[in-house]
């Protein structure tokens, strides 16, 4: 078993970006949006604002009032999209319960979506002609790739199918000529469908629901998930010390898919900068 270590997988992929803006001289910008005080969005927003630092990305944040309305925050989107200096938009979700996240996502420019969430952007992954992907599915596709996996003609699983990350990441693994199955909640002998996975992704959100018994020997296991256990210490959705032994790759929680999130944006962010110069 061999350990998919996300944060030098991630630092390669900022260096890579980093030595591009250098090198053409680019001057690029990323807006990134948080409404009120959730104090896991906070964590994300500042690692992404670290992220940009890295990469010579400018940052500019717009932190807003819990009670900002509806208006107020499709008007900042709008402003935003037609500012010259704002290459990417990215608002962070989950927004206060108030706010429509369906109407926020489509207000912004898909040509400045770097989450790639706009229904057109969505649209142009399952054509396979897309400019942005996902952050979370693209970082799980270069993890794979990190392995020497090569993912055509392969069995892969994915347990979860949430628009943010299990319908897009089937979707990837196709475009690579994988054979797919996605699978859910009303999935019948769903640890039967696991163990035919060459390759498993799972994100579905729940501590330790991918058990041994799941897994088929020399799989590679990427866990997306982000849990906290019994005790309150973070995990993913794999019984990482039962399921390990039995992987030839797997990804640890943290340390795996998280790093590559962040680096995925920067990577969408200096596509979105490209395709505005063109």
């Amino acid at each position: 078993m061999q350990l998919i270590d996300g944060k030098a997988v991630s630092a390669a992929v900022k260096e890579r970006i980093r030595a591009e803006i250098e090198r053409d001289k680019l001057d690029i910008g990323l807006a990134v949006i948080i409404v009120g005080n959730n104090q896991a969005s906070r964590v994300y927003v500042n690692n992404k604002k670290k992220a940009c630092e890295v990469c010579g990305i400018k940052s500019y944040e717009y932190a807003l009032p819990e009670e900002t309305t509806q208006q107020e925050l499709l008007e900042l989107i709008d402003t935003l999209n037609k500012a010259d200096n704002v290459n990417g938009i990215l608002c962070q979700l989950p927004l206060p319960a108030h706010l429509d996240e369906k109407q926020v996502i489509e207000a912004i420019s898909p040509l400045k979506d770097v989450d790639a969430f706009n229904a057109v952007n969505v649209g142009k992954i399952m054509i396979g002609d897309y400019a942005f992907l996902p952050c979370t599915p693209a970082g799980v596709m270069e993890l794979i790739h990190s392995t020497g996996t090569d993912v055509c003609g392969k069995e892969c699983v994915v347990i979860g199918r949430s628009n943010i990350v299990g319908k897009p990441m089937a979707m990837l693994l196709l475009h690579e000529n994988a054979t797919v199955t996605v699978c859910h909640s009303r999935t019948k002998d769903l640890a039967e469908v696991c163990r035919r996975a060459d390759i498993l992704v799972s994100a579905v959100g729940r501590a330790d629901f991918v058990t041994a018994d799941m897994v088929k020997d020399g799989a590679v296991v990427i866990d997306v998930g982000m849990n906290r256990n019994a005790e309150g210490k973070l995990c993913g959705d794999v019984k990482f010390d039962e399921v390990a032994p039995k992987c030839s790759y797997i990804t640890p929680v943290p340390g795996g898919v998280g790093p590559m999130t962040i680096a995925m944006l920067m990577q969408n962010t200096l596509k979105a900068k490209r395709l505005q110069d063109e």
